[in-house]
């Protein structure tokens, strides 16, 4: 019978501090984002210098948790899009274009809004 007890309680004990850090996750992510899993945008487009777009360009955006890095190529208006960003990383995103790259700029987990505008540009002629 105590062996039987002690095996419910191990039981009901595992239970338990499985559940905690899931609701302890929960309320950390509605305390620290405001809101709760809200996944972020990021537009832009990249031109050069002068103001001229720069169709096909390569942009990457990194993750800098895991290290993943994602590309787009921006469109022939010079834009592009990165949907379903994680509001708790920070991404670091430049462009390339003939092989001249733009300065890194950094989308950092402090800026709050949920889409968020960014130019990229790069010192070099439009085609």
């Amino acid at each position: 019978m105590k062996r039987l007890n002690r095996l419910s309680f191990l039981i009901a004990a595992m239970f338990l501090t499985a559940a905690i850090p899931a609701s302890y996750a929960q309320a950390f992510q509605v305390v620290a984002g405001g809101k709760k899993d809200e996944l972020r945008t990021l537009n832009g487009n990249v031109r050069n210098k002068g103001e001229q777009i720069l169709p096909g360009s390569i942009v990457y955006l990194k993750n800098t948790k895991t290290l993943t890095v994602k590309s787009y190529i921006a469109d022939d208006k010079g834009e592009f899009h990165f949907h379903a960003l994680s509001p708790n990383v920070d991404y670091e995103v430049y462009a390339e274009f003939q092989g001249t790259r733009s300065p890194t700029k950094t989308l950092s987990s402090f800026d709050s809004r949920a889409v968020v505008n960014m130019d990229l540009r790069i010192d070099v002629a439009a085609k």
